[in-house]
């Protein structure tokens, strides 16, 4: 009789273990590739799941973030939960919104932002949902830019940053990176946000710079106190500026012609 329950009891610890073995993960993970200087922070959202008709208050059902103080502790990997219980409602992740940054100078003031989004949902358009590959990775695309103007009767050179969508296999909107995803696809696989720098730098205003062959020189308009400064057909009179580490300029983004 003994030996019989030790077998049952042998029988029902290897069942467990491979009970353990199989089950399904219940996260993903969320990685980034960026150009160097950029980093990136996340908020998750979670909703009832489907054919759930209960209700939790945003207090019990607050987004964990990552990287919040992305300045000061970054990690680029992100494990996140795909399904979890508040107040007894099972709710699923609906919805990763991402704050891009990339800093171009010295001071805590010296950075621009963009944002991006994962959308986790039932009933997404065939054409909006991303596939993985034989590895169990996605990928989705965005390029970046910056653009400058300047800034003050001093004329500081500020740089805002902006992404575009720019996905492969299917039209890219017209808004920043977005990826579109099912809730079953995810369990122990890796969504990744690739972004390219591009090389080329605007103003972020038309009619205020000039270009040049090596480089954009600031137009002088009515003088420092012309905080708009547009060219309006002078393309003889420029202004210095001053560059975010203090140096003067002449042309951007050489700085000295």
């Amino acid at each position: 009789m003994k030996r019989w329950l030790v077998a049952c009891a042998g029988i029902a610890g290897i069942g467990a273990a491979a009970y353990g073995y199989f089950k399904e993960p219940n996260t993903f993970t969320f990685t980034v590739d960026m150009p160097p200087g950029f980093k990136y922070s996340a908020a998750v959202y979670y909703v009832p799941a489907p054919g759930e008709t209960c209700e939790v208050a945003t207090k019990d059902n607050l987004a964990p973030t990552f990287n919040y103080r992305w300045w000061k502790s970054y990690e680029p990997d992100a494990v996140i939960e795909i399904r979890r219980t508040r107040k007894g409602c099972p709710l699923v992740v609906y919805n990763i919104k991402l704050e891009i940054y990339a800093v171009y100078g010295p001071t805590w003031a010296d950075f621009g932002s963009t944002t991006a989004q994962v959308v986790i949902k039932e009933g997404l358009d065939e054409i909006d949902i991303e596939s993985f590959s034989d590895a169990g990775e996605s990928t989705f695309f965005g390029e970046c830019d910056w653009k400058f103007r300047t800034s003050g009767k001093t004329r500081v050179l500020r740089k805002s940053l902006d992404c575009k969508d720019v996905n492969v296999g299917r039209s890219s909107t017209l808004g920043g990176p977005v990826a579109g995803y099912l809730p079953d696809q995810l369990p122990g696989k890796t969504v990744r946000l690739k972004l390219k720098l591009s090389n080329k730098e605007r103003p972020s205003m038309g009619d205020t710079w000039v270009e040049f062959p090596n480089g954009w020189k600031r137009c002088m308009g009515k003088g420092f106190e012309d905080q708009y400064a547009f060219c309006r057909g002078n393309t003889q009179d420029f202004s210095h500026f001053i560059m975010a580490d203090g140096k003067q300029c002449t042309i951007y983004p050489g700085c000295t012609e």
